[in-house]
């Protein structure tokens, strides 16, 4: 009778919440389960059964009551409303058989996910344990995803390491390619200019040494060396002046909106030059003996013709020039300023580009055969642009000191100041109308001296902006 009576009040709890938690939405109870204990509804379930069966008898100590309660739970989930074909005969004096099919009698048409939900709340009631046994497994379940994670972490990162080395070897076989190329055809064309100066530099040397084959091969080596460097430094000369010429297309569609007029500035530059000799050898393969005095500059290479060009963005030029002090020279009348550039180590080609206010200016480019200090741009201020002929052939106490007074018969002593070559002779260029650019490729090392003559203008005074500036 006392049995009946408890499973009659259980019958009666468990309609009691199922009528509470019908209030709730499966998505509410399955977003407060995962909030709360870290796995889903599903998951949460299957460990909750696990432990019920590992740990009831032992740990789980459980009445009689809550366990027909617990095994109905699991009725429901496994086949849903009590039907007679899901659970088998039991007898009449099968107390435990009959008691259990009227506990999952009463639960009805509660669904999968409401009998889920009430296990695993009734377990939790019932046993201090079971919080702690489900944090284990989530700990466990974290340590193996940061564990599967690590090893695709490790395997992601191993596809990376391959694919870099991979991208490195071909990245250095093409090098490889690229360099055998150039050096086909820098063989190429060696050939071809051997060639076609053979004839000229055979005659050359065997009038330099006569009775000597040795050194007649070693100054035909030379020379060839020679003649290739000039040969690819013209080239490139003319492959920069092709890219300045696209470039200041470019801007004029840029600022006019219309296409270039066909001026023959897009032709492609020539790789077929006539042959560059050497000084003191003509096409025809004469040969004319130096002046006494000459083999100093004997040594020196030849210097390649610059390129020059202007544009017409004056304003724009000088307004990003005024913040820079050091690009703005006031150059005062009657004075030459000389802007002294070396050749950085670094470089191939040196660039320039200026503009005056209101007037024009002289302008010339030469190079100082000499190897500077430092590379720092110096800026220098004479009174004339003869200042410096002048002091050389002034005579006096320092002409005396020099040795070179022909009353006393004294020799004329050499110059002490460095060989200079003229690459662009002083000419007045109208730099407060455009902006006069221009450019030349590093014939060695030493000082390039940029001259803005103002020396012919009696009274007035000229505000410069220059920028000086080389390629790699």
């Amino acid at each position: 009778m006392a049995a009946a009576e408890s499973l009659a009040n259980g019958i009666k709890d468990l309609q009691v919440n199922d009528e509470q938690s019908n209030n709730l939405t499966y998505q509410e109870q399955s977003d407060a389960f995962v909030q709360l204990w870290g796995f889903a509804l599903d998951d949460l379930y299957k460990i909750a059964l696990k432990f019920f069966k590992e740990k009831e008898g032992k740990a789980l100590q459980l009445s009689y009551q809550d366990k027909l309660r617990l095994v109905a739970y699991t009725k429901q989930v496994s086949h849903g409303k009590y039907t007679a074909e899901a659970m088998p005969d039991v007898g009449f004096l099968d107390v435990v058989g009959n008691d259990r099919r009227q506990a999952w009698q009463v639960l009805g048409d509660m669904s999968k996910e409401k009998a889920m939900t009430e296990f695993v709340e009734q377990l939790d009631a019932k046993s201090s344990l079971f919080k702690p046994y489900v944090k284990a497994h989530k700990a466990e379940q974290e340590e193996m995803q940061r564990k599967t994670q690590e090893a695709e972490d490790a395997k992601k990162k191993e596809e990376e390491d391959k694919l870099q080395r991979l991208a490195e070897e071909e990245a250095l076989r093409r090098q490889e390619i690229d360099k055998q190329r150039q050096h086909d055809q820098e063989m190429q064309i060696r050939a071809a200019l051997n060639q076609q100066t053979a004839a000229q530099f055979k005659q050359y040397v065997q009038q330099q040494y006569p009775y000597n084959p040795q050194l007649q091969d070693a100054l035909i080596e030379h020379l060839q060396e020679q003649h290739y460097q000039q040969y690819m430094q013209q080239v490139y000369q003319q492959q920069i002046l092709h890219q300045q010429q696209q470039f200041q297309q470019l801007q004029k569609m840029q600022k006019d909106g219309t296409p270039p007029s066909d001026s023959g500035h897009n032709t492609a530059v020539s790789t077929v030059l006539p042959p560059i000799l050497p000084n003191g050898i003509n096409g025809a393969g004469d040969s004319s003996t130096p002046e006494e005095g000459d083999d100093a500059n004997d040594d020196l290479p030849p210097i390649a013709a610059a390129s020059m060009w202007t544009r017409k963005d004056l304003k724009e030029f000088k307004d990003s020039l005024r913040k820079d002090k050091d690009s703005v020279i006031k150059i005062g009348s009657g004075e030459t300023v000389t802007v002294r550039v070396p050749t950085h180590e670094d470089g191939t080609c040196l660039f320039w580009e200026f503009a005056t206010d209101h007037y024009d200016i002289g302008f010339g480019v030469y190079f100082e055969w000499t190897i500077a200090p430092s590379n720092t741009v110096s800026v220098h201020v004479s009174e004339s642009s003869d200042e410096e002929e002048f002091e050389e052939e002034r005579p006096g106490v320092e002409a005396e000191a020099k040795g070179d007074d022909v009353e006393r018969g004294g020799k004329t002593a050499p110059s002490d100041k460095p060989p200079t070559d003229e690459i662009i002779p002083v000419y007045r260029r109208d730099c407060h109308e455009e902006v006069y650019c221009g450019s030349h490729v590093y014939p060695g090392r030493g000082v390039y001296l940029l001259k803005f003559d103002n020396s012919y203008s009696l009274w007035r005074s000229k505000t410069l902006y220059y920028r000086v500036y080389y390629s790699r």
